[in-house]
Parts: C-alpha cells; structure tokens; sequence
C-alpha cells in the first residue's frame, strides 16, 4: 500500500512540474518523437475526419466514456480507438479506428494530474503518430475543462506545420479560459464588456488573445459552459464569465461559433460532459449540418 501511495504522490509531483515546463529539458532527451514523413507521389489522403475526446485536469476514461459511447451510436461506429499515453510519449493503442467517415479517438493521459503544457506536449505527439499511420489530414475535437483549454493552444502552436492534421470542428465543454473560481477568478466579480471583452484576464488569457492569429480561420466551434443557478454564476469550478471569455478571441477568427449554457443540476463542472442534453446537441454539431 505504501509503494502505491508514493507512486500516486510521484505522479502528481511529475504532472505538476510537467504542467509548468520545468521537465522539458528530461523530457526533450528521453520522450519519443513522432513526426511527419517525407509524403510519397503516390500519397492519397483519407477521407476520413476522427475525433478526439480529451479530458482534463485529474480526469480519465470515464471522463469522456459516456460522450464516446452516444458518439458510436450517433454516427454508427461499431468501434472506437482508446489511444493511452505516458509522461514519456510511450503511446498504447486499445480498440480500432474503423473505416467510418467520422472514427472515434479517446485520448487518456496516464498521468491524471496534468495541466496545459503537458496536455498540448501529448497532443502533439498524438495527432501526427495517428495521422502518419492512418493518412487522415482534418479532425473533430472535442475538449473538457483542461482539455478544452489545451485544444486551442495547441491549434495555435501547430497552425502553420506543414502536414499536420487540420482542425475542422471543435467543441468546448467548461474550459477555464480565464481562471478557475477561487484561483484568479472570483464569483461575480469579473465581467464581460459590451464586446463580449473580460475586464479581468489572467496570463493565460492573454496569452491566447495575444497568439489569436494563429488559430486556423476554417474551424466551426460549439463553446458549451454550465451554470449551476446558485446566484455563483459558476459552474462551481469555472464561472461563466471565464467559460465565455474565449468567444471575444475566437469568434472574429473562425467560421462560425456558436455558445451553449446548460442551467441548474446538469450544469455542474463534472456533470457536462454526461449529461445526454449536452451530449446530444453536441453529437447534431459534429456529426450532421443542423448547426452550420
């Protein structure tokens, strides 16, 4: 029992300093690479657009299993690929991809308490060790909390790599774009301009306005928060100032962007993304045209 809790206890410890950018030298020397190949004169892209449902902060499997499980069913997979990666970029693979128009990707973080920084370094291992052995060139994702968060950062990062996968759609679910309640951002203290503009931005916020060119114009976006209606305007984790502040950054940029506020018990943090309310609008935004 004791070794389980140290192992517990280093995992954190080990997510932390990754989440910080601490560990980037070790990891750089020791974590694997995975980049695109020179593409041959006989490369024939698919057609294929799979799409990834990534967790955040301390989430897992079952974080995302439920909006997996109404995705098979929606867009009438038979199977799902659960793709598992760890500190070092040791990826494992559970399941297949299929040959469907819309596969489904769940992405599980081995190591649980993992912030921004590692989640975008697991990302960019992810998507092109994918792309390089199933030669699709766009994918749908879909992002909770952290992982929301991360999805953006990491479109912005690898917006201008040549033959990465391009991102098509994207969905949004309680991303603390602008602090988390209790740390940086307090209930009802922050507030939205007229312009849709946080008064309050944090250097994570800005960060992302200050990279806004960067995001790929093309991209179709579901921004869903909740609002558990206790005069907190929160979610209990993420107030809905911070939920929305990525509209007044994305919205001028892409496509189209479209927002989503679940009221009352379903709207609380943990609960979005297995509520079937949520999960079905967000099924009709990737899967149909019923939102374009």
């Amino acid at each position: 029992m004791k070794k389980k809790k140290s192992d517990s206890y280093l995992s954190i410890v080990m997510g932390i300093l990754t989440s910080f950018g601490i560990l980037k030298p070790f990891l750089r020397l020791f974590s694997k690479k995975y980049r695109y190949k020179k593409r041959e004169p006989d490369f024939k892209p698919s057609k294929q657009i799979p799409t990834f449902y990534v967790h955040g902060f301390r989430g897992n499997d079952s974080s995302t299993q439920q909006m997996v499980d109404a995705a098979m069913a929606y867009s009438q997979n038979k199977t799902f690929l659960r793709v598992t990666i760890d500190l070092l970029g040791n990826i494992d693979y559970d399941g297949d991809l299929g040959d469907g128009p819309h596969p489904i990707v769940q992405v599980v973080f081995k190591d649980r308490f993992v912030g921004n920084v590692g989640i975008t370094r697991y990302l960019d291992m992810i998507l092109p060790a994918l792309a390089n052995t199933y030669h699709f060139t766009q994918y749908n994702a879909v992002g909770h909390s952290l992982g929301a968060t991360s999805l953006v950062l990491q479109a912005m990062k690898k917006h201008r790599t040549r033959h990465f996968p391009r991102l098509n759609k994207l969905v949004l679910l309680a991303g603390p774009f602008d602090g988390v309640v209790y740390l940086g951002d307090f209930p009802n203290v922050n507030q939205l301009t007229k312009k849709g503009r946080p008064i309050l931005m944090n250097l994570r916020y800005l960060q992302l306005l200050l990279k806004r060119r960067r995001f790929p114009k093309n991209v179709r976006i579901l921004n869903m928060y909740g609002n558990v209606d206790d005069d907190s305007n929160t979610d209990k984790y993420i107030s809905v100032i911070s939920a929305r502040s990525i509209k007044y950054i994305l919205s001028p940029i892409v496509k189209e962007f479209h927002e989503f506020e679940l009221l009352g018990e379903f709207g609380e943090h943990s609960l979005i993304h297995d509520n079937r309310y949520a999960i079905d609008v967000l099924n009709r935004f990737l899967y149909s045209n019923e939102m374009e």
